[in-house]
């Protein structure tokens, strides 16, 4: 592990300029388009193996020399060779109040240039959006961070407690390497914080009766990647053969794949299809919240995803030759789990998979869930009406999972608000982690002001 002091601030301005322009040579609502572009330029695919991993360093570099700039210090923390996170303080008014984290992860799951109509780093902007891999996951929130720090520092503002920045490598792939490594073995970095903002919420959806609602994440599923492995008697393929690993794998795979996990609601999930409810009419009975969450359109797929715990099979790896029956076979299932609900969710899936099955973890992270309420939640729902009149704030879960879990474990209270205003017709969920990946730019600007407000009374 390598840690790195950013850059030294730059020298005098230079002297054609005038004393306004010098001060404030840009508002933050056009640097974040910006930031964003440049950051998205800057590949940083991460593969889950540090071997092929990429571009975490030069993103570190990048976001610590924005933020030299304008006079904030900033250090870069290396993990593993390449493997880099940045963090920085920006001191405010009353530094007995518990200070606020803001964070941000730089690494981008992978994208396959011949799926996109633009190349997914070139952050081509056209028809109103910014596209790129990481314009919604989450350089786009990284810019609105970067944009909104640097516009206060050059006008002098002081934020009203102490903020801490945050930008992490490796969340794509567990944080182990980034957020979980900060939390581990710097936890100096995190002193004092008692609240933290990062993604995935603040995002505008349209309700069936044109309500804009804008989901705040207080909760979000827990991580249980497992490896499942079967073991059976080797043979030849053209012998009757009753000790098969792949027969058994299969059919323990196939059990879990077609189960359906029963509706289990926690608190937020409730109060997001009561408050839907409330306010579009939607009838909401509670012994069928899922005919609820069918009318909702295309956030459907996200919510109701969080009515239960899953299990998806990803992988499957068996044998070497066709006509030799392996002594071996193994699966890999993505399963996100209720918060408080993952020791139940492994009960029921060894149950599943039957006798002779062996569970392996790869990552093993519970869920999260905070109440919605606090001088916190009630900036946020402030900022989103100043923006926007007559829109309304409400909780959520993210059936994914963030940097929020690593968080957590050292008692701050973590919440998913990165504002975007989106078009009614965009399917925003879809975006995450696909093809043609892209960010509104008038949204980015939004985001931006929404910010301003919401951490100058935060």
């Amino acid at each position: 592990m390598t840690t790195t002091p950013a850059p030294a601030a730059p020298g005098p301005s230079d002297p054609g300029r005038t004393p306004a322009e010098t001060a404030n040579p840009l508002r933050p609502q056009d640097e974040v388009v910006d930031i964003a572009r440049d950051l998205i330029r800057i590949d940083t695919t991460n593969t889950g193996d540090n071997a092929t991993a990429k571009g975490e360093r030069a993103a570190a570099e990048y976001v610590a020399e924005k933020l030299a700039e304008v006079g904030l210090e900033a250090k870069i923390y290396e993990s593993a060779p390449g493997r880099a996170s940045v963090a920085c303080r920006y001191p405010g008014a009353d530094p007995t109040r518990g200070a606020l984290l803001l964070h941000g992860h730089l690494d981008v799951v992978p994208a396959e240039a011949s799926e996109w109509t633009v190349h997914p780093f070139s952050g081509e902007i056209k028809d109103g959006y910014l596209f790129g891999r990481g314009a919604v996951d989450m350089k786009d929130f990284d810019a609105m961070l970067l944009a909104l720090v640097r516009d206060w520092k050059r006008r002098g503002k002081v934020p009203p407690r102490d903020l801490v920045l945050l930008f992490t490598a490796d969340e794509e792939a567990g944080s182990d390497y980034g957020a979980r490594f900060m939390v581990e073995q710097h936890p100096e970095v995190f002193e004092g914080v008692t609240e933290a903002v990062g993604e995935v919420g603040g995002f505008s959806m349209t309700l069936p009766n044109d309500l804009r609602v804008y989901v705040v994440q207080t909760a979000e599923k827990g991580l249980d990647w497992l490896r499942l492995r079967a073991t059976g008697r080797p043979g030849h393929g053209s012998m009757l053969h009753d000790d098969n690993a792949v027969t058994r794998l299969t059919r323990a795979v196939a059990n879990i794949g077609q189960h359906e996990f029963p509706v289990e609601m926690t608190p937020t999930v409730r109060q997001f299809l009561e408050s839907v409810s409330e306010l579009t009419g939607i009838a909401f009975d509670p012994n069928n919240p899922d005919e609820t969450v069918a009318k909702l359109g295309p956030v459907a797929r996200l919510i109701g995803a969080t009515l239960r715990n899953t299990a998806n099979p990803t992988r499957l790896n068996a044998g070497y030759k066709t006509n030799v029956i392996p002594s071996t076979a193994e699966a890999v299932l993505d399963c996100r789990s209720l918060p408080g609900r993952n020791d139940e969710l492994e009960a029921t899936l060894r149950e599943l998979a039957g006798a002779g099955i062996d569970f392996e973890y790869e990552i093993r992270q519970p869920g999260y869930e905070t109440s919605f309420d606090g001088v916190l939640v009630d900036a946020m729902a402030d900022a989103i009406r100043q923006a926007d009149p007559g829109a309304r704030t409400v909780p959520y879960m993210l059936s994914g999972g963030t940097d929020a879990k690593a968080f957590a474990t050292l008692g701050i209270r973590c919440f998913g608000f990165a504002p975007l205003k989106l078009p009614a017709d965009l399917d925003f969920t879809a975006l995450f982690h696909g093809i043609d990946e892209r960010v509104p730019l008038d949204g980015l600007q939004f985001g931006v002001d929404v910010m301003d407000r919401f951490i100058s009374r935060s």
